[in-house]
């Protein structure tokens, strides 16, 4: 570890390389589910997905956690992208960790459902009924959690889930992470958990690598709390530990 510092409630670490960000997440993010665990005998978690989160990911799935006894969703979806899709969430986590894993339960979010309103409400009722303990969480170049842009961020959502439009600044990201071939390809709407469902988790690990996300760094917890940058919010939450590598929090100074 580098150095630590708090800002508002939020308590930031900050490790050399990515590799060390993620062993540091995937510690914290065990001893959530142990503890939960250990009180009621199961747990909830979240999972998020993108390029932010291979190393936090590869170093999870190493970790003795009780997967038999732990309920697993994720954060958002591509709506009408199939879960064979290169691009899909669900197989990115089925690739990286759900199918090693094989935890008690999973709820995917199915953004190519024949009827979305109907998958989006079947979800938040499950969201409903399996309190999250852990929700492990990134913050995107434009400031955005989940899928929840600055044009379409609410701090008082009345949904868990809901369909949105995603900004340019958020297609650009999907294409310049390699997803898509073009920028015509990334698709124009997701299905996505609310800021108001990522508050109400009960802990928030949020792992951000990378010199691409220093300047939503910097603006996450230093500019006014504002749906400008949706992720200035977790500054709010109880509970929340940021964890970045020494380029993603290059613009901090000293």
């Amino acid at each position: 570890m580098i150095s630590t510092l708090k800002i508002d409630k939020l308590e930031v670490t900050i490790y050399e390389t990515p590799v060390d960000l993620g062993k540091a997440a995937a510690d914290f993010v065990q001893r959530k589910l142990s503890d939960a665990i250990a009180e009621k005998g199961n747990a909830n978690m979240i999972l998020a997905t993108g390029a932010s989160q291979f190393k936090f990911l590869e170093a999870l799935k190493e970790k003795d956690i009780e997967w038999q006894k732990i309920t697993v969703f994720h954060l958002d979806e591509y709506k009408n992208i199939s879960d064979s899709h290169p691009a899909s969430f669900r197989k990115y986590l089925k690739d990286r960790i759900l199918n090693a894993v094989k935890p008690k339960k999973i709820y995917f979010l199915n953004g190519d459902a024949d009827d979305v309103e109907t998958e989006m409400n079947h979800y938040s009722e499950a969201l409903i009924n399996h309190p999250i303990d852990i929700a492990c969480i990134g913050i995107g170049e434009n400031g955005h959690i989940a899928f929840n842009d600055p044009p379409v961020a609410d701090f008082d959502d009345p949904k868990l889930v809901k369909l949105v439009n995603l900004d340019n600044a958020c297609r650009n990201q999907q294409l310049g992470e390699g997803w898509f071939p073009t920028f015509e390809d990334v698709p124009k709407q997701a299905l996505t958990l609310t800021i108001t469902a990522i508050m109400d988790c009960k802990a928030i690990s949020c792992v951000v690598p990378d010199e691409r996300k220093a300047e939503a760094i910097y603006n996450t917890l230093y500019h006014t709390i504002s749906t400008g940058c949706p992720a200035t919010i977790l500054r709010n939450h109880n509970e929340t530990r940021l964890f970045l590598d020494s380029a993603s929090a290059s613009k901090l100074g000293k």
